[in-house]
């Protein structure tokens, strides 16, 4: 055979196998709202006794049918966890660890160290980070990031988020609220008392009515194009400000509730929320006009708790049913809405996503998100990486997941609405430890009290001894940073079972 032959054959193959490699790496939009919990949709993501969706009272009151649609085609985790505040859980999406293991425990402050323990990762993410993005660059995507990054303070590398893995890099910054979500405003650039948290980079929208989350689906939608034009898979990291305060009332939909008797911050909050769901909605219609719904996965998921402004911090108000809400340790304090699903589901999808169901025995965490992504995408976690998570695809079909754990630890040895504490589940089981404070204890069994309203501490030593040997080894495992008084480092104390 000519050379001229082989090499048209040698040339030929390998463009099929470039072919055949892109139609295995689907899009992916990871869609990250800031500050919504479990219970600020309309989508019910609670279940009753028999695994079916439970409606609440809040659910009635938010507006998302985006979120609506979304769950039809895909699947909703009733026990989804992640970090009770924003910058752990942040990290936690990019390595795939815990906050124990990566220590960036606390939110981070763009101009100070926040106080807490020595050693803690103040000055957040770095280049010599293991990230999600670097990985799936490598693997041929095209990485986008917009919105909210607060990876790292202002003036270090992790500021930007294009030194952390991404090819574009859409009003990301070291700060984690805006300073105005309105045009008219340049989104606080051109209001003297906002510019401290001005968000950058979008002034073509300055001294327009274009509210900011609006501006930030319309340059992700951008972003997609040109990867579409390249002939690239795409990974969107969309990182809404929203909804997080300032409460700036999204005019778009301060209509629908202007008749309610809440509160104007609730008001406001709740026309943030259907924003948040508008640009949903938006991103998946785009992909869609594109031909490729069937090969976008979506991952829908908050940062942390509910912070909407509608009553007590640790009682039964802004997360209810759930106790707490932002901060705390607390079930409304770290657990999120997380729904998995294609743009479009038919099947030409990579995998099946079992439609329009609750997973409810089995948890799912901020941590799995990395490996997942890195499965579907055929991207590999280095070997000296060390992952807590695991990837969520067998739960995604509705299968019971053999490498899922029954546990969560969120570990915070900071002072905040909820101060120094550990929080363990294991099983059904869910541990509140306190490393200051006479009341050092709190256990709830979630099976029979989901809203822990009985702390069984007392009643149970057994289990309560058993519950903190296995944290304890748990914070061990992965490098814990311990609060400390004065001098002492505060390590658990193991109660006597007797």
């Amino acid at each position: 055979m000519k050379k001229t032959a082989v090499l048209f054959i040698q040339v030929f193959l390998i463009s099929q196998l470039s072919a055949n490699a892109k139609d295995q790496r689907p899009n992916v939009i990871l869609f990250l709202v800031d500050d919504m919990g479990l219970m600020d949709t309309s989508v019910p993501m609670l279940s009753d006794q028999e695994g079916k969706p439970k409606r609440y009272p809040l659910n009635d009151w938010y507006r998302t049918p985006n979120m609506e649609r979304l769950a039809s085609q895909g699947i909703r985790f009733s026990q989804f966890y992640a970090h009770s505040v924003c910058s752990p859980t942040r990290a936690s999406l990019m390595t795939g660890q815990n906050s124990a293991r990566h220590r960036v425990t606390q939110f981070i402050s763009p101009e100070k160290k926040n106080a807490g323990p020595k050693g803690w990762r103040w000055e957040g993410l770095t280049k010599k980070d293991v990230t999600l993005p670097s990985l799936l660059r490598k693997q041929g995507y095209q990485t986008i990031f917009a919105g909210k990054a607060h990876f790292a303070p202002t003036g270090f590398t992790g500021e930007n988020p294009r030194n952390l893995g991404f090819d574009i890099n859409i009003a990301g910054c070291s700060f984690g609220q805006p300073g105005s979500y309105y045009g008219e405003d340049g989104y606080g650039n051109l209001n003297p008392k906002r510019r401290k948290r001005a968000v950058p980079g979008l002034e073509k929208y300055h001294k327009t009515s274009v509210f900011l989350s609006e501006a930030i689906t319309l340059e992700a939608i951008s972003a997609i194009d040109k990867s579409l034009e390249n002939e690239k898979p795409f990974f969107l990291y969309m990182s809404h400000y929203a909804v997080h305060s300032p409460f700036n009332s999204d005019p778009r939909f301060a209509d629908n509730y202007k008749q309610s008797t809440k509160p104007k911050n609730a008001q406001a909050y709740a026309t943030l929320i259907e924003g948040i769901d508008k640009s949903l909605g938006d991103l998946m219609d785009h992909v869609t006009s594109k031909g490729e719904a069937e090969n976008t996965l979506i991952l829908f998921v908050g940062d942390n708790g509910s912070d909407a402004p509608l009553g007590p911090v640790h009682g039964y108000s802004s997360s209810f049913p759930l106790r707490g809400k932002k901060a705390t340790c607390y079930e409304g304090g770290m657990r999120v809405p997380f729904i998995a699903g294609w743009a479009k589901t038919s099947n030409k999808n990579m995998f099946p996503i079992a439609s329009n169901s609750l997973h409810t025995d089995q948890i799912g965490t901020i941590m799995d998100i990395y490996s997942t992504i890195l499965e579907i995408s055929g991207a590999k976690n280095p070997a000296n990486h060390v992952v807590d998570g695991v990837s969520l695809l067998k739960q995604f079909s509705g299968e019971s997941n053999p490498d899922r754990s029954d546990h969560f630890m969120c570990h915070f040895p900071h002072s905040h609405r909820s101060s120094y504490f550990t929080t363990f589940r294991k099983g059904n089981w869910k541990l509140i430890y306190r490393y200051k404070g006479k009341n050092r204890y709190e256990l709830y069994n979630l099976s029979e009290d989901p809203f822990e309203t009985r702390n069984l501490a007392k009643s149970e030593p057994g289990k309560l001894k058993e519950l903190t040997k296995r944290m304890a080894n748990r914070l061990e495992k992965e490098g814990a940073l311990y609060p400390s008084d004065g001098d002492n480092i505060l390590k658990p104390a193991i109660p006597d079972s007797n």
